[in-house]
């Protein structure tokens, strides 16, 4: 994981600002930049996929640009990661949101490519409170009595975004280790599924769970929300929205 710090101009109107812009000749194509055409969530990393192996990883980071339309009232991210996924295919994730309603334009190579962000929306879980609390540019817009990982089964911290939504999804204990006949173990038809970690942390309808929602910890490690919050939430966000997740 390398980071790579961004230069950032005063600006006085619109403009832009740019993220690796130093420019590296290779022989490497690029054969996709997501997201592509897309309004997506403030938080959202942009994934490139080469066509084949990268042996010189630090050069191929130098030739990805990221501009991005914004006003000089909206905050700029300075800083970023880039983690590599595999042998051709690396993120970069901004320090910082990207500024909400603005236009990101990604160039890779030859690749170019553009997408949009939306309303700022990020939601906050408290393990210890109990609660999942969504604002939205700046403002609450709910706050949900949620239930989160019981001790054996902490739900992990730290800031995370909305991976992909699922209207219904299948939970089983056995994707996370736990056999269907174990006393932990089991096998449930859920709704309103919004992913938070590709190991299987889900937000989501637990109407199993109402009763401790606000109160207890009892879950698996997804975060429990009243079927109606649920809705709601699943409703409301977007892919790459970011979740943040606190003790």
């Amino acid at each position: 994981m390398i980071v790579v710090v961004a230069g950032v101009a005063a600006l006085t109107t619109l403009g832009s600002v740019a993220v690796g812009s130093a420019r590296v000749t290779t022989s490497t194509d690029v054969v996709s930049v997501q997201p592509a055409g897309q309004t997506v969530g403030v938080a959202h990393p942009v994934t490139v996929t080469f066509a084949g192996p990268i042996a010189d990883r630090a050069a191929a980071e130098r030739i990805i640009d990221i501009d991005i339309d914004i006003d000089i009232a909206s905050p700029e991210p300075s800083a970023g990661t880039f983690t590599w996924l595999s042998d051709r295919v690396v993120e970069f994730t901004p320090t910082t949101f990207w500024p909400a309603y603005s236009t990101i334009t990604v160039t890779a190579g030859g690749a170019k490519t553009n997408f949009q962000t939306g309303a700022k929306v990020v939601s906050v879980a408290d393990i210890s409170a109990h609660t999942f609390t969504v604002s939205i540019d700046g403002e609450v817009a709910r706050e949900m009595p949620a239930s989160m990982g019981k001790p054996k089964y902490p739900t992990p911290t730290g800031t995370f975004t909305a991976l992909e939504k699922q209207r219904r999804v299948t939970f089983d204990s056995r994707t996370i280790g736990i056999p269907l006949d174990d006393p932990e173990g089991y096998l449930i038809k859920g709704e309103y599924g919004v992913r938070v970690t590709w190991g299987g942390v889900y937000v989501h309808s637990a109407p199993w769970s109402v009763g401790s929602q606000g109160y207890a910890n009892v879950s698996h490690g997804c975060i429990n929300l009243s079927p109606d919050n649920a809705a709601w939430y699943f409703d409301t966000v977007r892919l790459g929205d970011p979740i943040i997740v606190q003790a």
